[in-house]
């Protein structure tokens, strides 16, 4: 371990008692809840990205973070800085995963071959830090929204030239993903999409998109790559219209164009909600078509429109994310933390209450949504709802055998249907408050 947080000892579990600020209160990563460890249950990772890069610049001023780590900026020293800072971080948490893209590793060169061989040096550098401990990469991916060359997107652009470097960024982020061991590859289309239809084939672009997502899976399939793709769906922010706006729109796309065998999705709670959704329905549409992968666990700040990527405090939003993890059997991905302190929130120590107030809101869900299945009062209710399916007639149209002219007959001698019932939505709310909060 180096020795970059001198000031902040291991970070462990003291309980909810606890008083001390760099202590979990809830995080007890052998804990056992449902017959796995939390740790198991809650494959924390780290993105490498916000918390060894991201400076606290927003679109309204400059930074107010010192991310140099002792080195001087935007060289390899940096780079080599940032891995040492990394896996400090990481073993004083007892975080085993990491994410990254490739830009975030190493400063880009003015040549991509320069850029390909620091990558090289600096991955290399990586797995020396791995040897002899428990981290591990959860997923890689390449940045094809920061630089100029994409204003009109990676996949999407009018440029055959930048659709080639977009290629070539995919090619050797997928091999850094499997020399690093990563278990999963990410296309977030941070530009996949359009400000105005007036200058758009949005057929052309959709079906370029789709053409290098299926040259990223055989590429990736040849070199030994065998974990799931994912889409990381958001619906806007920079483009104005974005091509993998929610988890429906993202499952379309990938069932339309034949990628919905190798790709999975990984959900951002902030990105649900900038599309009208909460995060409990992203998480439920991608279970329910099987595609649920991997997360990236964070908050939006409501009162803002755009992608603020806040550590997660929100316990009810947890303890439903947790809920819908626990149904659909867990993720094969894993929950990563885009999330970036506040911009005054710019000490080491800052980064450390961050992860733990993250890690602590995610662990608290995990209880508190095993309590809910546990309690077993809102599978009961959901059951109940639509028993009358369970008659003959029910059988019938759940099995595909009814016909309309069945079902209208029903409906002639029955002159007026029953009442549907109440959906006792207040009486819900209040169950799982008394789980989130009772004694």
């Amino acid at each position: 371990m180096s020795d970059i947080f001198t000031s902040i000892p291991r970070i462990r579990y003291e309980g909810s008692g606890s008083k001390n600020p760099l202590a979990f209160k809830y995080y007890d990563a052998d804990r056992v809840i449902m017959g796995k460890k939390m740790k198991e249950h809650l494959p924390f990772a780290m993105a490498w990205w916000h918390n060894l890069c991201a400076s606290g610049v927003d679109m309204f001023g400059s930074g107010t973070t010192d991310k140099s780590f002792g080195s001087t900026l935007g060289t390899m020293e940096q780079a080599r800085a940032k891995v040492d800072a990394g896996f400090e971080f990481m073993e004083k948490l007892g975080i085993e995963y990491f994410c990254f893209h490739d830009v975030d590793l190493v400063p880009e060169a003015d040549d991509i071959n320069e850029t390909n061989r620091r990558l090289d040096e600096i991955s290399d550098y990586i797995l020396e830090k791995m040897r002899g401990t428990n981290i591990k990469c959860l997923w890689g991916t390449a940045n094809m929204f920061g630089n100029p060359r994409f204003m009109n997107g990676a996949g999407s652009t009018n440029s055959v030239d930048v659709y080639c470097f977009a290629a070539a960024q995919i090619k050797k982020a997928l091999e850094l993903t499997v020399k690093l061991g990563g278990r999963g590859y990410v296309f977030w289309g941070g530009r996949e999409g359009y400000e105005t239809l007036l200058n758009t084939d949005v057929k052309f672009e959709q079906e370029n998109i789709a053409a290098l997502m299926h040259m990223a899976v055989d590429y990736g399939r040849s070199i030994g790559f065998t974990g799931d793709f994912y889409i990381e769906p958001k619906p806007k922010e920079p483009m104005k219209h974005q091509y993998d706006y929610d988890a429906a729109t993202a499952i379309g796309f990938l069932r339309q164009y034949g990628l919905d065998k190798d790709f999975k999705l990984n959900i951002e709670a902030n990105h649900a909600t900038l599309a009208g959704h909460t995060f409990q329905h992203d998480l439920r549409i991608s279970a329910i078509n099987g595609m649920l992968g991997s997360v990236d666990a964070n908050q939006g700040d409501l009162l803002l429109g755009w992608d603020t990527d806040e550590f997660p405090f929100n316990i009810y939003e947890t303890t439903m994310c947790m809920y819908e993890v626990l149904k659909a059997g867990g993720l094969t991905g894993g929950f990563n933390f885009d999330a970036k302190t506040r911009r005054p929130s710019n000490t080491p120590e800052d980064m450390f209450y961050g992860y733990i107030l993250g890690m602590d809101s995610f662990a608290l869900g995990l209880i508190k949504a095993a309590q809910l299945i546990e309690d077993g009062r809102l599978d009961a209710f959901v059951k109940d709802r639509y028993s009358s399916f369970e008659g003959d007639l029910g059988h019938k149209i759940r099995s595909g055998e009814a016909t309309l002219e069945e079902l209208a007959a029903h409906a002639s001698k029955l002159r007026r249907p029953a009442s549907p019932g109440s959906g006792r939505q207040e009486y819900l709310e209040s169950l799982v408050n008394s789980v989130l909060f009772g004694a």
